[in-house]
């Protein structure tokens, strides 16, 4: 008699939504030992029904979710990890006046490390997330990830950090889904997520705005300076530039002859620096922090289309090495929204090939 052999267990990070949820869905009916695990995130001190990634409400769907599956489900407490790697990165991104991407940091840090090895060490195999990308095993045994067949809803952007450690024991179930049919999947299994609506980025913010948020945790952060135009002539005053993004136009409280963007943050002065629309855009950026997803860089330069943004349209560019080992990033076009602190994220077709942190 053949031994009959085990099915291979996956941990499926569990939120409440309708995404993940499927997930462990497909997963199940593909004979996979499935278990549920959700994160409880920080959130404000009795803010405790605000992050939208963990309310109470968001628990008890993931549970039910899990109990019609015939799941095991357990919460894990990632409060403190939380704090101290996204919240704190955001803080102290804004403090150095970019403009942080949470997301990013969450999954590098909080889902494919910590919530990765927990998983391993439950004996699973993989961990499973809801995410729109695909993870594909190539024949030389690197494995690429790639963007979601569904390009609306594509999260590739947030998972250019992974390395190849992490990807392999990664499964994304929805990778070759559009929306459209996970929500019937979900309506077919009769799942209490079925009718969730999506969540938005920055969960521990809750109910408040970015700008409160920081005024609360880091006071400085709303001091005021000086308005400039690029020759330096004086506008008027703002209010802290965490207040301010690159490229905006409406609520600069200043009187010109003509409409005025922001153009730069200067923190060395702490001066907003403004000027008219043809003064906007760049064609060039450089990143730091370069992660290249196979493990090693291409041989630069090449062609490559880059997404500075999570829901930027990809763009044509060169990329290549300068001297100091810095990588640049020079585009067909030029750009108008390129913001320190956002991931610059390079594709060639559907494959990610890694990206970095603009400088």
């Amino acid at each position: 008699m053949h031994a009959m052999q085990m099915p291979i267990k996956v941990v499926v990070g569990l939120s409440g939504g309708v995404d993940s949820s499927v997930a462990a869905a497909l997963l199940k009916d593909q004979g996979y030992d499935v278990i549920g695990i959700m994160l409880q995130l920080w959130n404000e001190p009795g803010e405790e029904l605000a992050n939208r990634c963990c309310t109470p409400d968001a628990m008890t769907i993931a549970g039910d979710v899990a109990t019609r599956l015939g799941i095991p489900f357990s919460v894990v407490d990632a409060k403190e990890l939380f704090f101290n790697t996204v919240v704190k990165s955001f803080i102290d991104g804004y403090a150095q006046n970019q403009t942080p991407n949470p997301c990013l940091t969450c999954n590098q840090y909080v889902r494919w490390d910590f919530l990765l090895h927990k998983a391993l060490s439950l004996g699973a195999a993989y961990l499973a997330t809801g995410h729109y990308a695909r993870a594909i095993r190539s024949e030389n045994g690197v494995t690429q990830l790639c963007r979601g067949v569904d390009l609306s809803k594509d999260q590739s952007y947030v998972l250019y950090a992974l390395n190849q450690f992490q990807l392999s024991h990664t499964l994304f179930p929805l990778g070759e889904m559009k929306k459209t049919e996970v929500r019937q999947v979900a309506r077919r299994y009769n799942l209490p997520s079925a009718e969730q609506s999506d969540s938005q980025d920055l969960c521990f913010l809750g109910n408040s705005d970015y700008r409160d948020f920081l005024s609360r945790y880091y006071p400085a952060i709303n001091t005021p300076g000086p308005i400039l135009t690029s020759k330096g002539q004086h506008l008027g005053i703002h209010q802290g530039l965490a207040a301010y993004t690159i490229g905006q136009r409406k609520g600069l409280t200043i009187s010109s002859p003509n409409p005025m963007y922001v153009l730069e943050k200067d923190s060395a002065r702490n001066a907003l620096v403004v000027g008219r629309i043809d003064e906007l855009g760049k064609k060039e950026l450089i990143i730091k922090q370069v992660h290249w997803i196979s493990g090693s860089a291409p041989e630069l330069p090449i062609r490559a289309q880059v997404k500075i943004r999570y829901k930027a349209r990809p763009e044509w560019a060169q990329i290549k090495f300068t001297a100091d080992g810095v990588t640049t990033i020079v585009f067909d076009d030029m750009l108008r929204d390129i913001t320190p602190g956002q991931a610059a994220v390079i594709y060639q077709d559907d494959i990610c090939l890694g990206g970095g942190i603009i400088y």
